[in-house]
């Protein structure tokens, strides 16, 4: 292929990780349109509840990634990754139309069941393209469709969503997957998986030390993100006393930190994986800190926003790239795992968020439990670092 070809496949990938990061994403900030229409109030009870938007669709990438990526290990990955965008396109549908609480939390979890499987298969095909002098680059550049998603795609749904109508957000993604499914039928090559490559195979890799540490790792460091972000719109309005109609700014604000977090975060990949990890998690239990004692002083509170949105994306490519370098004998499932962290962490700080709020902490105390979170993750990345020096691998 040439690099044209190359880098026009990677972008169609891409674009499916865009549909990904709206329909992830944008429910946070439409959440108060979300509870009222599902209970008719809103308080600090039917906040909480209305987290488990988040949470369930996350649980469902957590269960679907493993399973589907195990079901796709000796199949076309290109042909696996279009069975799984529709897969996607289908339960965005069911979401939509989903009259009560339970049916939507069914529908969400149905929604998290590709999306693992689907990067997992795409960052394979990405990174066997691109080389791998420029491994961790194309991976980024895949993820990059969650971090562009947030700087664009999702304050636009917020704002469709705040106009319209909430719901209209599952229209959008469906018509977006779609979309990918067109694109990746056009410019993606036809990519078998490595000769031998099977279920069996591929759970014999997860035998290792190293991985499950790696894993352990992605949930604890980016539950501390997801521990604020799950209820920014809470905050920007009660906390830092913005208007509604100021939500969309602010989480394209957050997006354009993620924008360049994630390719900070290839860019240092390439030179030293965990080192970029090391301070990736550094940074973002420093914002947590500050964002939770300053977020009353509006432009403090966008600045350190971007802030822990540019430090915490940085850890998508470098996480992505560590799990994969620690089981060379399960790659795909080693990739899937990496979305499994990353949704556990997000239901994870979903959860830390609602329960010192439902405790009466205030709307505050996320920050402070996600920097609780991102400390406990750089004290494991030490740990991941001594396995990997013992192991005579590059840090």
């Amino acid at each position: 292929m040439s690099r044209k070809q190359i880098a026009l496949a990677i972008l169609a990938l891409s674009v499916g990780g865009f549909a990904i990061g709206v329909t992830e994403f944008a429910i946070m900030g439409l959440q108060p349109q979300a509870v009222a229409d599902l209970f008719g109030e809103v308080n600090e009870t039917t906040m909480a509840q209305g987290g488990q938007l988040v949470t369930f669709y996350a649980l469902g990438v957590v269960v679907g990634a493993p399973v589907l990526a195990l079901l796709g290990a000796k199949r076309e990955r290109k042909a696996y990754a279009i069975f799984l965008l529709g897969l996607f396109a289908i339960a965005h549908v069911l979401s939509f139309f989903a009259a009560t609480f339970e049916l939507m939390l069914a529908a969400r979890f149905l929604s998290g069941l590709p999306h693992g499987a689907y990067f997992a298969t795409a960052a394979l095909m990405a990174a066997q393209m691109a080389g791998p002098a420029k491994r961790a680059r194309a991976i980024s550049v895949v993820l990059s469709g969650i971090a562009i998603a947030n700087l664009t795609g999702v304050p636009a749904v917020t704002w469709v969503g705040q106009q319209f109508g909430w719901r209209w957000m599952f229209a959008v993604v469906a018509a977006l997957a779609v979309l990918t499914i067109l694109l990746v039928m056009v410019y993606a090559p036809r990519q078998m998986p490595p000769a031998g490559a099977s279920m069996r195979g591929e759970m014999r890799g997860l035998a290792n030390q190293r991985l499950w540490v790696g894993i352990i790792l992605a949930v604890v460091g980016f539950s501390g993100m997801f521990a604020i972000y799950s209820y920014i719109s809470y905050i920007a309005t009660d906390v830092s006393g913005f208007g509604e109609g100021m939500v969309p700014m602010i989480v394209l604000i957050f997006g354009s930190g993620m924008v360049v977090g994630n390719f900070l975060g290839g860019w240092g990949s390439d030179k030293s994986v965990l080192g970029t990890v090391i301070t990736a998690m550094t940074l973002v239990a420093l914002f947590m800190v500050l964002f939770g004692t300053l977020a009353h002083i509006q432009w403090l509170m966008v600045l350190l926003l971007f802030l822990i949105g540019s430090s915490a994306s940085m850890l998508g490519p470098s996480m992505q790239t560590h799990l994969i370098d620690t089981a060379p004998k399960a790659p795909q499932l080693a990739a899937s795992f990496h979305h499994s962290a990353f949704n556990a962490a997000n239901a994870l700080g979903a959860m830390m968020g609602g329960w010192v709020i439902a405790a009466g902490f205030g709307l505050r105390a996320p920050a402070y439990a996600g920097a609780t979170a991102a400390t406990l993750g750089l004290l494991i990345t030490l740990y991941a670092i001594y396995l990997t020096k013992r192991a005579g691998e590059k840090v």
